[in-house]
């Protein structure tokens, strides 16, 4: 199957990212668009959003090794068979994921750097953080961006401590220590583990997971405690003694057994805010350090931030505009809580609407994978094309039609892309250049026959 992923690999034998060069081959598929963005790192640039975003979180884990400054390339092992990715998994697909070449790829999580941290533990118990800009091709709106930010976090435990506790009374006795909250009212209503929907690890005992979650929840509900503290201070002006409503949902993934995500009732819905779980030994197992056992969770930082600071285009985070970046400074108030402004909007610029369709080659639909046809593609390769051609001045493309001709079979789709600069108001000539690129794109990229 030829996809755009395919057609758009870079024609030369090398790619040269953050000033390395590496070869290429069919599964390259790093637009320029993309590379140019790697030496960005909105997680350390100061007085940013994320950053100070990173670094309240970071403030409930004072103990915990800080590491952000990762490279974002990595293997394909790292970011998909350490953790344990089936070799089907979606993600994997070129139409979900960056290749640089078949063996190398941009980190889809911070979990790409999970098993190699492991390995790197002393024998004591400790914890550590990980907070790093990730890569997926997705769609284009305002709440998702192809580079995006995530915080791993990490607790591990020695299995075979010296002295007299054993493991569970270790971990209890470290729950105690953490900060009991009183403003946090907690739905918490199924069982640890479950054998069918949240299974307990061949490797592990009851009673050491269930220490394990209770520190991982506790400690996980300080962070979102502390989060929508100050949030409340900026949106909700007078509210900050209000009780925070949370609830634990089951959860899969991958590398984590028994799993959960936390949501958070905030503004009058519940927003799953992280996910987490008990580590899967076989990772442990893997990255040398079988005597371990513990916690992690993972979490956007875009999201967090967007809710801190009241932003509502993720396109934000990129401006390099002065009256968007002089609006935050990191700041804590007396009682060394950290404090966040609120995001005024400089200016309004109006949305240009533009729609365009097009016939599938043969019965090929947005969701790809359809055999027999000679430009297939998934719906991310439309986005990643509108990307490339108009960059961030796309706010958003969604599908609007979608037909079958009875007689044919053939396919009709229409995706309508609104046009919005953050920045400034686009003239109808410039729009219109930019459409006619994509449309042209689309027919000579994607091989689809316009209407």
């Amino acid at each position: 199957m030829e996809t755009f992923a395919n057609i758009v690999q870079d024609a030369r034998d090398s790619l040269k990212l953050l000033d390395k060069s590496y070869p290429t081959d069919s599964w390259t598929n790093v637009p320029s668009t993309i590379s140019r963005l790697l030496p960005r790192r909105l997680h350390l640039q100061p007085d940013h959003p994320i950053t100070i975003t990173r670094r309240l979180i970071e403030s409930r884990f004072p103990s915990f090794a800080t590491h952000n400054s990762l490279s974002p390339i990595v293997s394909v092992h790292q970011n998909f068979d350490s953790l344990g990715f089936p070799v089907d998994h979606p993600g994997r697909s070129r139409t979900d994921t960056y290749y640089v070449n078949q063996d190398t790829v941009l980190r889809t999580h911070t979990s790409a750097h999970q098993a190699d941290t492991f390995a790197s533990l002393g024998a004591s118990d400790e914890g550590f953080l990980i907070s790093a800009d990730v890569y997926r091709r997705d769609a284009v709106d305002r709440s998702h961006y192809p580079v995006f930010h995530q915080m791993e976090g990490a607790m591990m435990w020695s299995r075979d401590p010296s002295g007299s506790s054993s493991l569970s009374e270790r971990i209890w006795a470290d729950v105690e220590k953490l900060r009991r909250l009183e403003d946090v009212e907690v739905s918490d209503p199924n069982p640890t583990v479950h054998p069918e929907r949240n299974p307990l690890q061949k490797y592990h005992e009851l009673g050491d997971v269930e220490a394990i979650a209770a520190h991982l929840k506790r400690s996980l509900e300080d962070v979102v405690r502390e989060i929508f503290a100050a949030a409340k201070a900026v949106t909700e002006p007078g509210s900050e003694g209000e009780a925070l409503k949370v609830r634990w949902v089951e959860a899969y993934f991958p590398f984590t057994s028994p799993s959960w995500e936390l949501e958070v009732y905030w503004q009058g819905d519940w927003l799953e805010v992280l996910g987490c779980g008990v580590v899967k030994q076989e990772i442990m197992i893997e990255a040398g350090a079988p005597d371990k056992i513990g916690w992690a969770f993972g979490l956007g930082l875009e999201r967090i931030a967007m809710l801190l600071c009241s932003i509502p285009d993720i396109r934000l985070f990129w401006s390099q505009d002065e009256r968007f970046l002089s609006q935050f400074r990191e700041k804590r108030g007396d009682d060394g809580t950290y404090q966040v402004n609120k995001f005024v909007p400089f200016s309004k610029h109006p949305p240009c609407p533009k729609d365009v369709s097009f016939w599938l080659r043969g019965t090929s639909s947005a969701g790809g994978g359809t055999k027999g046809n000679t430009h297939d593609f998934h719906e991310n390769d439309i986005m990643e094309l509108v990307r490339d051609i108009a960059g961030d001045i796309v706010e958003d493309v969604s599908l609007v039609d979608e037909f079958t001709h009875p007689k044919t079979a053939r396919k009709s789709m229409c995706y309508r892309v609104i046009y919005r600069s953050l920045e400034r108001t686009l003239t109808n000539e410039e729009v219109n250049g930019l459409h006619e690129k994509v449309r042209g794109g689309l027919v000579e990229r994607l091989g689809v026959e316009l209407r």
